[in-house]
């Protein structure tokens, strides 16, 4: 069997588009699960071993689960829980935030236990608050130090953002799954997701890279 070029060309617009979105949900789950995950990592990090319980159990729930099971527990249950009917890009993007959340909540409490604790108390013996010296002192050092493994966690991301055409939202893997169904073809569509996949992956490899360089050498 030949490979035909005729039906990617056909797909071309499609793939855009899906890739539009798979680039879209990655985004919005780096930056929400950013959020949340300083939020979870700072909660892991309290002295109070029961006030931190809950932020410690929310991380072994979303490490220790699928994603799989995760985005199809969000997509049937907890979305139309809320809104009344399923949404599969909210349910995505709900999904990809949470489980970033608590892999970017040990990258934290890792990068701001990776800076010397003199830090702080130097800090407080100037008259800092302990959110002030956190925002001015502790998480701008902390902050160089996490951008690899953010990087590694956005690049992860992207290639799981593709579990999300299990519940027909229009990513990029969806739009391969349409053409091998409408066409019964397995080369063809999966080879193509799988280079814009790994022209997506480069990209941003290039880009960390560039960005850590710069950090390291100013």
């Amino acid at each position: 069997m030949g490979f035909d070029f005729g039906i990617i060309k056909e797909y071309i617009p499609f793939f855009l588009k899906g890739t539009g979105l798979t680039i879209g949900l990655s985004f919005a789950g780096i930056f929400l699960g950013t959020i949340i995950g300083l939020f979870i990592g700072l909660g892991k990090m309290q002295s109070n071993k029961w006030l931190a319980l809950p932020f410690v159990w929310y991380i072994n729930f979303f490490r220790g689960t699928p994603l799989f099971v995760q985005i199809l527990l969000i997509h049937f249950g907890v979305v139309p829980y809320f809104i009344g009917e399923t949404n599969a890009i909210a349910a995505a993007i709900i999904a990809l935030s949470l489980n970033a959340a608590a892999y970017i909540a040990e990258i934290f409490r890792a990068g701001i236990q990776s800076i010397d604790k003199g830090q702080m108390e130097a800090s407080r013996s100037l008259g800092m608050t302990h959110v002030q010296a956190m925002k001015h002192v502790i998480l701008p050092q902390a902050i160089k130090r996490m951008i690899p493994p953010l990087g590694n966690e956005f690049i992860v991301l992207i290639k799981e953002s593709s579990i999300a055409a299990i519940i027909a939202a229009p990513e990029l893997m969806y739009w391969s799954r349409a053409m091998q169904g409408q066409y019964y073809k397995v080369w063809e569509p999966y080879i193509s997701a799988a280079v814009i996949y790994l022209v997506l992956t480069l990209t941003l490899s290039f880009v960390l890279n560039r960005i850590e360089r710069r950090l390291t050498t100013g």
